[in-house]
């Protein structure tokens, strides 16, 4: 007597990692993306009020990690959605994981306590999306 084959456990399972990663390549890039321009767009005067350390770092360290989180924010998506060069991604989420160490180091040096949640949730989300993209879930390049 044939038996027949038992349905997978976990059948969506793949289909749902790949859009909880690309929720959190969204979310990371319109944070980022935000973040970004209104640190390139921003004068210092009005950004400082809300932003306290930009006042005390040069303008030009403010403008690159502004310039640094629009790259970042377009690499989550563009290399992914066009399937060409989707390795970039991945690199791209590590390099927002470096940016938020970096960011948390700074805050802690400064005894600001306050952005800690955010910048470690957002390194923690950063991280998921290199190692989905990675390791369970890469997006595979246009053949040609």
């Amino acid at each position: 007597m044939a038996t027949a084959s038992l349905p997978s456990l976990y059948p969506s399972r793949p289909r749902a990692l790949h859009a909880a990663l690309w929720i959190a390549q969204l979310g990371l890039a319109a944070i980022f993306g935000m973040a970004g321009v209104m640190k390139l767009a921003t004068p210092i005067a009005q950004l400082a009020p809300k932003l306290t350390w930009t006042a005390d770092v040069p303008e030009t360290m403010v403008r690159f990690i502004g310039s640094f989180e629009v790259a970042g924010a377009i690499a989550l998506i563009v290399p992914a959605a066009t399937r060409i060069r989707p390795h970039l991604t991945p690199v791209a989420a590590t390099g927002i994981v470096i940016l938020m160490a970096f960011a948390t180091m700074f805050h802690v040096s400064r005894g600001e306590l306050a952005p800690l949640p955010m910048t470690i949730t957002l390194g923690a989300v950063a991280a998921f999306v290199a190692w989905g993209r990675t390791m369970k879930a890469p997006i595979d390049p246009i053949a040609g």
